[in-house]
């Protein structure tokens, strides 16, 4: 092999967070992460999480260690929001997450001082500077670099319903989309990003990205941003589909949700059995679908295009999974999922709060800001929806 794939352990799991960081008063983003990142330092320093920058200086991301469970790794996530809350709480700086802020425009914030992001925006121009987007990274490790392309390709076959759940951008610069998760397609627009090459095995992958090299498209393999893609670096499949979860709770779903698929196409390589997968233009419907109508998107969902009800192919999976899930140990977090479908993702709960409070876009940032606090509230989300 010309590019490693590192040994790691079978169906563990990393995470990856993307925050916003918003004046508690106004619901604008503030330019603080680095003194948020200067603050944690020394603190952090000996922790199994990491806090970091991204490309603008309203954002941090929180890194897991390596977990065995899911749970583990939410631990480490928590862990990283308390330390961030020692900083950010005495000056009034809130913690949020959706794919995009409902209001904020490209142009009043900042790209953080680092070299690679100053490239990309120079290459990339307005859609650089317009990548105002917030998501998730759900890292499973898989034992076997020739069982990664086989699993990335029946994988996609469940992207829209991955993306359908975490869906949370309904809302652009202060315009109602239409879109569940406009991020999707946002991102989509960056080169090397959107739906993976349906490759075939490791060297199929190796020669892709020595093209890309000698062409001067990308460096090396962490400029691969695919909705799927592999990490060789941590031997783990990392799904990057997912808009930004608004809860710790549905971000453990999530996680549970890919882990557990990863670990059912895995096995199903072990006992000699077939993966199903689509044909890349259905795949590529599937992804628009559930961008624009999320939990209520038809998908397609096998090689003859059956098309189904997202949230009811969803729960037929759940069952398909949950005894994989019990030998994970994340059934509880799994079961986040059930909850997603019974009060709406992100996008549906962010829409209610709008329409209650005639348009005011202020008022879904402060939704967004107690629910990353609290978690997501049913009952406030069924009185909204009822008047």
């Amino acid at each position: 092999m010309t590019v490693p794939f590192a040994t790691s352990a079978r169906a563990s799991v990393g995470l990856e967070w993307e925050l916003m960081l918003a004046d508690g008063q106004t619901g604008e983003l503030v330019p603080r992460a680095p003194e948020v990142l200067e603050s944690l330092e020394e603190a952090s320093a000996l922790e199994r999480y990491t806090v970091t920058g991204e490309l603008l200086t309203n954002t941090i991301e929180l890194t897991s260690g390596i977990g065995d469970t899911v749970a583990a790794a939410v631990d480490d996530i928590a862990d990283a929001i308390a330390a961030v809350r020692t900083f950010g709480d005495p000056r009034g700086i809130e913690l949020l997450c959706a794919g995009s802020h409902p209001f904020a425009q490209w142009y009043e914030q900042e790209v953080t001082d680092k070299t690679r992001y100053h490239k990309l925006i120079e290459r990339t121009q307005w859609w650089g500077r317009n990548m105002m987007i917030w998501g998730i990274h759900v890292h499973v490790g898989v034992e076997d670099v020739n069982k990664v392309f086989p699993i990335i390709n029946a994988l996609s076959v469940y992207l829209p319903h991955l993306q359908a759940l975490s869906a949370s951008s309904p809302f652009w610069a202060g315009e109602r989309t239409g879109y569940a998760s406009n991020r999707a397609l946002v991102f989509q627009q960056l080169p090397t990003a959107g739906l993976p090459w349906p490759l075939q095995d490791w060297s199929q992958f190796e020669g892709y990205l020595a093209d890309m090299a000698a062409t001067g498209v990308m460096e090396d393999a962490t400029e691969v941003r695919w909705d799927i893609r592999p990490a060789p670096r941590w031997g783990t499949i990392e799904v990057r589909a997912c808009d930004g979860m608004s809860t710790l709770p549905e971000l453990a779903a999530v996680a549970a949700l890919v882990q557990t698929l990863v670990e059912y196409f895995s096995r199903r390589i072990d006992e000699g059995l077939p993966l199903e997968t689509i044909q890349p233009w259905f795949i590529r419907e599937n992804k628009w679908r559930a961008a624009r109508y999320g939990l209520d998107a038809r998908v397609i969902v096998d090689h003859e295009g059956t098309q189904r009800p997202v949230a009811e192919h969803l729960a037929e999976t759940l069952e398909q999974v949950a005894d994989i899930a019990a030998e994970l140990k994340c059934a509880r977090e799994l079961a986040g999922v059930e909850r997603i479908l019974a009060q709406g993702a992100s996008y549906s709960r962010q829409l209610t709060v709008a329409d209650a409070a005639d348009g005011d876009l202020r008022e879904v940032v402060m939704h967004l800001i107690r629910e990353f606090r609290q978690g997501p509230s049913l009952r406030e989300h069924l009185a909204l929806a009822d008047g």
